[in-house]
């Protein structure tokens, strides 16, 4: 079983990959659309925290260390974490951060398995993440999790927002999924 620290020092992995219970697991790379939403979902989410002055915003999968023992370091497709647990004159090296994010957004492709997605956010919610958001572009529905709060469905012109996490942020489902060639028209 490797750790967190022996992952992040190798060097010659053949394509996007995350550590589970100490167990390098391959994953797909993301198809187009799913790299699209992941930008739009970062940008979004990067301008209002930066504009409000409250956190971080990472997104291309950057690992985070959420389980040791065996370690487990996953890469949310986005994730946010203010800066009382991470300030802002933070310098960043060469290992995995080993911290709780506040919100963790996964974007369901064809190829992810919902099951996977599901023991990814029991994985979030279990370790402190207040809210996990799971979009899924094929029914354009935003899927939101948190620990103290009942699951919710949101379609169509419903709101998403994390009060509790980034209080002010809200924007439709449908302009969440809106794509830059629905916007050029």
């Amino acid at each position: 079983l490797l750790t967190a620290e022996e992952y992040a020092s190798l060097d010659d992995l053949s394509g996007p990959t995350e550590l589970v219970r100490g167990e390098i697991v391959e994953l797909n790379p993301p198809k187009p659309e799913h790299g699209l939403l992941c930008t739009r979902v970062g940008r979004l989410l990067d301008e209002f925290a930066e504009r409000q002055r409250l956190g971080w915003v990472f997104l291309n999968d950057t690992g985070v260390i959420i389980d040791r023992n065996p370690d487990t370091v996953r890469g949310p497709d986005v994730w946010f974490v203010g800066y009382e647990k991470l300030p802002v004159d933070t310098e960043f090296s060469g290992r995995y951060l080993e911290l709780v994010p506040d919100l963790a957004v996964e974007i369901l492709s064809p190829s992810n398995r919902r099951g996977e997605t599901i023991i990814k956010v029991g994985e979030y919610l279990r370790i402190g993440v207040s809210a996990v958001c799971v979009l899924d572009a094929t029914n354009q529905t935003v899927h939101l999790f948190s620990p103290d709060q009942p699951d919710t469905i949101l379609q169509g012109d419903d709101i998403v927002e994390f009060r509790d996490v980034l209080p002010g942020f809200r924007i439709s489902v449908r302009e969440l999924f809106r794509l830059r060639k629905e916007r050029q028209q």
